[in-house]
């Protein structure tokens, strides 16, 4: 029926227009985007700050960045910064952004943009108010290979979707920072938001949330599972951080279903099986592990340099409906995170 699948649409990154970028919380994801961006853009990174001398001065060092500052309103006060990236631990998010907005920057915010639905709202109002742009880098929802997916779902090859089936799960030892309640820990804010966010994006906003939990410890959840419905079907989600999983997905239509291997959220293929029919495949782009995060930045300069304070591809509105099922999620399991 299909002879081949939609064409990315997704433009080139290298040419969208360059800004200068700032970087507040020099960690690992910050190190994958600042390489990325560098590699794969006209965007630099001009400066980078850390409430720790030592770790802005390691961090310009490693990544070649010409300005460290120890303390984020050093760096907000620089006319040299145009926008800045926040990947501090997620309860700093909201502050940190509300902040730049206040010094009159852009701000692009590692997902989630907050810990719930009423920072985000806060931080996207804030920012429409003061005329600069705020977007979630969701890196998944840039990538050409969900363009394609959305090309699929909008030309309704799926038929009518009945549902949508999606997992995240990494082990972690109870060291690591996803078991500290002070940094909003458990897997919900790092892993589950994958799977929550393409459920929502593909089936429309959850009405119906149904959830079931597991501690990790006395302190923090372990594993969520939860099933939504949504006006465009329903699906069934899980998240773990006791255990590996798959940490795949796919979505039933009546006439075709969507096959994501895993990750499922990172670059790769996928496949495309009618009914009654011979699969198609989705060939993987010739990006690596989180070598796909300078399309959210990309798509961040070509907003602004239009003038505008809002992400088409990855919209405020979508942010705020997976921070809002998450929310809905956690009540059911009575997860409630330190300063709520």
């Amino acid at each position: 029926m299909h002879a081949r699948l939609p064409v990315p649409r997704t433009l080139d990154p290298s040419t969208a227009p360059a800004l200068r970028w700032g970087v507040m919380g020099p960690g690992w994801i910050a190190r994958r985007f600042v390489g990325a961006l560098h590699k794969h853009t006209g965007q630099r990174v001009t400066a980078v700050a850390s409430r720790s001398a030592d770790r802005a001065d390691e961090f310009a060092r490693r990544m070649e960045i010409p300005t460290a500052y120890a303390g984020y309103h050093a760096l907000l006060d620089d006319p040299g910064v145009d926008i800045v990236y926040i990947s501090t631990p997620h309860p700093q998010h909201h502050r940190c952004a509300l902040d730049a907005i206040a010094a009159g920057k852009h701000v692009l915010v590692e997902k989630p943009v907050g810990i719930n639905a009423a920072q985000a709202r806060e931080i996207f109002a804030a920012a429409h108010a003061a005329d600069v742009f705020a977007g979630e880098a969701m890196w998944t929802r840039f990538l050409p290979k969900f363009d394609v997916i959305r090309q699929i779902l909008d030309d309704g090859l799926l038929g009518a979707v009945c549902a949508l089936v999606a997992d995240h799960g990494e082990y972690f030892t109870t060291d690591h920072r996803i078991y500290d309640p002070a940094l909003a820990g458990g897997p919900l804010l790092d892993l589950g938001t994958y799977p929550v966010a393409f459920a929502q994006w593909v089936l429309g906003e959850a009405h119906t949330v149904s959830a079931i939990g597991r501690p990790a410890d006395a302190h923090v959840n372990g594993q969520i599972s939860a099933t939504l419905g949504h006006a465009g079907g329903e699906s069934l989600l899980s998240t773990t951080i006791l255990a590996d999983t798959p940490t795949t997905a796919f979505v039933a239509g009546e006439d075709a279903y969507l096959d994501l291997p895993g990750p499922f959220y990172q670059p790769g293929p996928f496949r495309f099986v009618p009914r009654g029919g011979e699969p198609l495949v989705h060939e993987e782009e010739p990006t690596s592990h989180l070598d796909g995060l300078h399309f959210s930045a990309a798509d961040a300069a070509r907003r602004i340099a239009a003038g505008a304070v809002d992400s088409a591809v990855h919209p405020s509105t979508d942010v705020i409906a997976t921070l809002t099922a998450m929310d809905r999620i956690r009540a059911q399991i009575g997860i409630v995170f330190e300063g709520e």
